[in-house]
């Protein structure tokens, strides 16, 4: 039953009620890890890591975290699972460790860079001769520019006419390579694309440097420097060939695979929805899962990776699909009738329902939006859908996991309309209800003077950033 009240202090007051009841009920369990940082958790760990560091993919943890989860929990060799495999970190890094790994992405720039790590992990010395000869010679300067290049509406105008020019040569130069080398190349070229546009990426969508044309006269923001097609390629291609011939002294990953013939366990990835996929996956399959999923905070990755979309050739419409497969966590998300995919996930769906905490913020989101006061009308059904899809992933990994498997998820709280959400505790709650015995809550530490004690006296109060670790029952 919807719970109604008059204004926003009453219904925000309720709210705190709510969740300090649920927060005290996960109290025990509940730590600061003063092993995890924002630099674990996040890409910066991977900023200087072979083959990692090809590609800045924001939203990715790092390795040494996934390293760090296996070894704590004595994680036995097997399978290791994503279901938001994004860039691939957590298949690299068990593979790396000696398990098998199995990822899902629905992104194709994911899909694009964890296919070409793969390729990169098969190359011969020839193919790495090659690339080198790429980096020294500049073929591509020879080619005349005659590869159109896919544009949508969010990225036209992203590029100089010369930096288009080049991109143009580039792709026809790559287009005479063997399919192993050219993969690596096209790659190399999406892992620039940034750095020679005219945009950065900014969480919800691209923003645009006044040197674009955009918004004459209304844009001021300056993104610094913006590379040249051959200084951002060169450059980049020497990070790789570098990589490749094990000379990057930080993770010497390549040479070790090449001179003792040490070989990756098997990486295999599904390339889809998580939602659409997860009810076909085995039962008791897999030892672990290491995952991030998008968070509930308006972030469009369609948008922020619209220029190496573009690039793939993904078209206006495709992009518009992607969007609504993917987990809702932007307001143009729609409703998903996730019971007409999988009559299995009624429970999942049941435990949605009754989360009392979840449902008032529901409520309250939705009052909020009928006074006109929320930023985006969007938000309620956001909310709605995210923790409603979440429910049943967390349901289906139960089933996918075997006895005793455990589950690492990385997450942040949010706030709305003034309304802190403890997704932390309300998924943790969605999880017991699946199954799950809830082993901790890892807090990051939030800065100066933080401690356990504070924690227990305000942590309703604080945008906690996490990592949940539930068990399976033996």
């Amino acid at each position: 039953m919807k719970k109604h009240f008059k204004d926003t202090e009453e219904y925000i007051e309720n709210i705190c009620s709510l969740d300090e009841k649920l927060f005290t009920y996960f109290q025990s369990i509940i730590k600061i890890d003063n092993n995890l940082t924002r630099q674990l958790v996040s890409f910066q760990a991977n900023k200087k890591l072979s083959a990692y560091r090809w590609y800045k993919y924001k939203e990715a943890f790092s390795v040494s975290l996934v390293q760090h989860f296996l070894s704590k929990y004595n994680i036995p060799k097997g399978i290791i699972f994503d279901p938001f495999a994004g860039s691939g970190t957590t298949l690299f890094a068990s593979s790396e460790a000696g398990y098998d790994s199995e990822g899902i992405e629905l992104l194709p720039v994911g899909q694009q860079i964890i296919k070409n790590r793969i390729t990169a992990c098969n190359l011969n010395q020839n193919d790495v001769d090659r690339i080198k000869f790429w980096r020294d010679s500049l073929p591509w300067k020879k080619f005349k520019a005659a590869e159109k290049i896919n544009s949508i509406r969010i990225t036209s105008g992203a590029y100089s006419e010369n930096t288009e020019k080049s991109i143009s040569r580039f792709l026809s130069a790559v287009k005479q390579e063997k399919e192993n080398v050219s993969s690596i190349l096209f790659c190399c070229l999406l892992y620039i694309l940034e750095s020679i546009s005219y945009t950065r990426k900014d969480g919800q969508f691209l923003r645009w440097d006044y040197r674009s044309g955009r918004r004459k006269g209304q844009n001021t923001f300056d993104k610094g420097r913006i590379y040249t097609f051959d200084e951002a390629v060169i450059s980049k291609l020497d990070e790789i060939v570098n990589d490749l011939n094990g000379t990057n002294i930080q993770l010497d990953l390549f040479a070790n695979t090449r001179q003792q013939n040490v070989t990756y366990k098997n990486i295999k990835l599904y390339s889809d929805s998580c939602l659409n996929l997860l009810p076909k996956l085995q039962s008791l399959k897999y030892q672990a899962v290491i995952t991030s999923p998008p968070y509930c905070n308006r972030y469009d990755y369609t948008r922020t990776y619209a220029l190496e979309h573009a690039m793939l050739g993904i078209q206006e419409q495709e992009l518009t699909d992607l969007r609504q497969k993917m987990l809702s966590c932007t307001v143009e998300n729609r409703e998903k009738d996730l019971l007409n995919l999988n009559r299995d996930w009624a429970p999942a769906v049941r435990s949605y329902e009754k989360n009392e905490l979840l449902q008032l913020i529901i409520n309250y989101l939705e009052y909020k939006k009928t006074v006109g006061e929320l930023n985006n009308n969007g938000i309620p059904r956001m909310v709605r859908g995210y923790f409603y899809e979440m429910a049943c992933v967390i349901q289906d990994c139960f089933r996918l996991l075997k006895n005793g498997g455990i589950i690492f998820m990385v997450n942040d709280n949010v706030r709305y309309a003034g309304a802190s959400i403890s997704v932390d505790l309300i998924l943790s709650k969605i999880a017991e209800d699946a199954g799950f015995n809830i082993e901790n809550i890892l807090v990051l530490p939030n800065g100066k003077g933080n401690s356990s004690q504070q924690m227990g006296a305000h942590g309703r109060e604080i945008l906690r950033k996490c990592v949940y670790v539930w068990k399976k029952p033996n």
